[in-house]
């Protein structure tokens, strides 16, 4: 039996009931990722000896009657989560040699619910970019279309769930990282909402691994299926023992509703500052459709949603002041230059992005506390609607663009070219605020590619987006496998190659 496309709540009953052994179920994860791999590129860090030692482990476990909600299952990791005695880089050539010491505190969770770490899944440099790429581990392609992008940065992530290269994996995401892979991929994913998983041990090297409550980024758990997410998201919830969790406990309030006709849905199909592809905007409706068959309340407008050209502003400086924080003094004169050129009338996201990184702590404060009365305005939407559905970027998977810095390229929508870090407004949507998104396959377009969109939901009620997740895949139908052998039909940019490096 083909077992490397089944869900993990699937594998998990097989083990329990006899029918496989997790020995099996690593060695036929094996068998495809040393099959197929050579053409995706999503495993950059294989640990195939010790996902079999810890297989054999899980069934004796498994023979003992243990019952742990991932015992035998074969999982991977995102690159920059610290697994003990394998190399974590970021994709950082001069850190190519850095093994860390002890397990980020999430790859401790996955070990200790059972999970067989199957090994590592390729990402930017740095974790920076909409596509997976670096000079260490070379280029992950998308399983659907080889010459385009998996995306960035759990394209690895991603493109393994969508190949059948273990049943799930673990990410992170700050300008969906987890959405937009899994969106450009046709698989699941989920953002938790701001600090709900501790982040502790997916660190740039050499960087010592500390409990740090991050701002924007998350952490957070990538599957085949709405119901895995859930699965998985509950071994990683709950605060870091070291800091929160010497006093807290994780109680997440149960979804709002358990049928698709009680939700009260808005829509969101475009964005003041970049418009929405065709194809993207087929998969909105899509999903917007389905909710109207059910009887679910669905609006195409309300005047709760908070000021989305003011939401992206915030996001980009808020992002920007953090990406800026490590960048050389020299550097950092030079853009404060650049920024006092800019005009104050000026209101476009490449000057906000500039303003970003030379934002003084004083603006930063002003910042935060504009973000504080967004956050508000949601509980507001909220306290009338259950989720909302938009986007998640405005095209599907786009081809391999490695030209130039990022601040050069750009992305066709429809024939028409914008700035290439425009894009992520979509993500700051629920970023900006720390609010929960599960990302969800929603149709192909035109050309065979994946399309999804996010459910936004109540801050700290994950459960609400990830039931009408499960609820819409029950609908309209979720992950296909892609068939083997993905055209390469795409033009490629410089550097695309399909081979390991």
């Amino acid at each position: 039996m083909e077992w490397n496309f089944r869900s993990a709540e699937e594998l998990a009953a097989a083990l329990r009931a006899g029918d496989v052994t997790s020995v099996e179920l690593t060695d036929e994860a094996i068998a495809r990722i040393e099959r197929d791999d050579k053409l995706i590129n999503a495993i950059c860090v294989p640990d195939f000896d010790g996902a079999r030692a810890a297989a054999h482990r899980a069934d004796q476990a498994l023979a003992r009657g243990e019952d742990r909600p991932l015992l035998g299952i074969p999982v991977t990791v995102k690159e920059s989560y610290n697994i003990a005695g394998l190399p974590t880089t970021w994709g950082i050539p001069r850190q190519r040699n850095y093994v860390p010491a002890e397990d980020a505190l999430q790859v401790s969770r996955l070990k200790a619910a059972g999970a067989v770490l199957l090994g590592k899944t390729n990402v930017p440099l740095m974790l920076r970019d909409i596509q997976s790429f670096n000079e260490i581990y070379g280029t992950t392609n998308n399983p659907w279309d080889h010459g385009r992008t998996s995306g960035g940065s759990s394209g690895g992530s991603a493109a393994a769930l969508a190949a059948g290269f273990g049943a799930l994996s673990i990410g992170s995401d700050l300008a969906g990282s987890l959405r937009t892979p899994a969106h450009f991929c046709g698989v699941y994913a989920h953002k938790p909402t701001l600090g709900l998983a501790p982040t502790r041990g997916m660190v740039a090297p050499p960087a010592q691994a500390l409990p740090i409550d991050l701002d924007l980024a998350v952490v957070g758990p990538m599957a085949r299926t709405a119901r895995d997410l859930a699965l998985l998201l509950d071994v990683m919830a709950g605060p870091d023992p070291l800091a929160h969790g010497v006093a807290y406990d994780v109680a997440l309030p149960p979804a709002r509703h358990d049928r698709l006709s009680d939700f009260r849905v808005l829509i969101i199909e475009d964005h003041p500052l970049i418009p929405t592809g065709s194809a993207v905007r087929a998969g909105v409706n899509r999903v917007a459709e389905a909710l109207v068959d059910e009887g679910a309340r669905v609006e195409r407008r309300s005047p709760l949603l908070p000021d989305m050209t003011e939401a992206a502003t915030l996001y980009m400086l808020l992002m920007l002041s953090n990406a800026a924080a490590s960048i050389s003094v020299d550097v950092y004169e030079q853009l404060q230059t650049h920024a006092a050129g800019l005009n104050a009338d000026d209101r476009s996201l490449d000057a906000a992005r500039l303003r970003g990184m030379v934002l003084s702590h004083r603006d930063w404060v002003e910042a935060n506390n504009r973000r504080e009365l967004h956050r508000h305005g949601w509980r507001q939407l909220f306290a009338e609607f259950d989720a909302v559905v938009c986007p998640i970027t405005p095209t599907p998977a786009f081809p391999h663009d490695h030209n130039g810095g990022l601040e050069n390229r750009h992305i066709d929508i429809d024939g028409v070219e914008y700035p290439y870090f425009d894009q992520l407004v979509w993500a700051g949507v629920a970023t900006m605020p720390g609010l929960p998104a599960t990302a969800i396959p929603a149709g192909r377009s035109p050309d065979g590619l994946p399309v999804g969109v996010q459910l936004i939901g109540p801050m700290f009620e994950d459960r609400t987006p990830l039931r009408l997740a499960e609820l819409l895949e029950q609908k309209i139908g979720g992950f296909q496998a892609p068939k083997s052998g993905a055209p390469s039909s795409a033009g490629r940019g410089r550097g695309a190659d399909d081979e390991r490096r």
